[in-house]
């Protein structure tokens, strides 16, 4: 590993943000899928996580649009809402969904600095009924146009950039957000060897 590269992998690394994270919902759509994926890795989301009960669960992401997002993220599979709520509950302390409803609040009045699961719908029908009763609360981004929806990609990125602009002002990017344990983990599987780690620790 170049001096260059290893730098490059540590500045990204140090940017990682442990308390956010995006949650898709049967989104089929692989150009979707590799949208958000690339988004989320330009923020410095490394969870991603994926309910699907429609299709098998999927061994390779996206299309060439991800520029390999993927291999870069953590992308962590459930069939069900209810096994991805467990896991999601024992990471973050609040979940919320995109969903039209008249409690639903508008993404730029969310503390997005806190510690959060934002979970993304079906391209056609949305966040689900089930996954919605699990959730905490809904959320919205503002509109004033005649058709009152996103793409799911370009809605993803609406909140994850307020997500960031919100952590920057609040210098989360200025302080490591992941633990050792994780920091090494992710480090070996971007490439790092031993003698990597011990200068990476010095």
């Amino acid at each position: 590993m170049t001096p260059e590269r290893r730098e490059k992998l540590l500045s990204v690394l140090r940017r990682r943000q442990s308390t956010v994270t995006v949650v898709l919902e049967n989104v089929f759509d692989p150009h979707n899928e590799s949208a958000v994926m690339r988004t989320c890795d330009s923020v410095g989301i490394q969870d991603v996580y994926i309910i699907n009960n429609r299709i098998p669960p999927k061994k390779n992401w996206g299309f060439k649009s991800s520029s390999s997002a993927k291999n870069w993220l953590t992308v962590h599979q459930y069939t069900t809402a209810a096994d991805c709520f467990n896991e999601l509950r024992n990471q973050y302390d609040r979940i919320l969904t995109t969903h039209l409803a008249s409690d639903a609040v508008s993404v730029f009045d969310i503390d997005l600095t806190q510690s959060i699961a934002l979970v993304f719908g079906n391209e056609r029908f949305g966040v689900s009924d089930e996954t919605r009763a699990l959730a905490d609360g809904n959320f919205i981004i503002p509109q004033c146009g005649i058709i009152q929806s996103l793409n799911i990609s370009v809605a993803c990125a609406v909140t994850v950039y307020e997500a960031y602009r919100q952590k920057v002002l609040a210098g989360h990017y200025n302080q490591m957000s992941l633990s050792n344990e994780r920091r090494h983990e992710l480090l070996t599987k971007w490439g790092f060897k031993e003698q990597d780690l011990l200068k990476e620790q010095e």
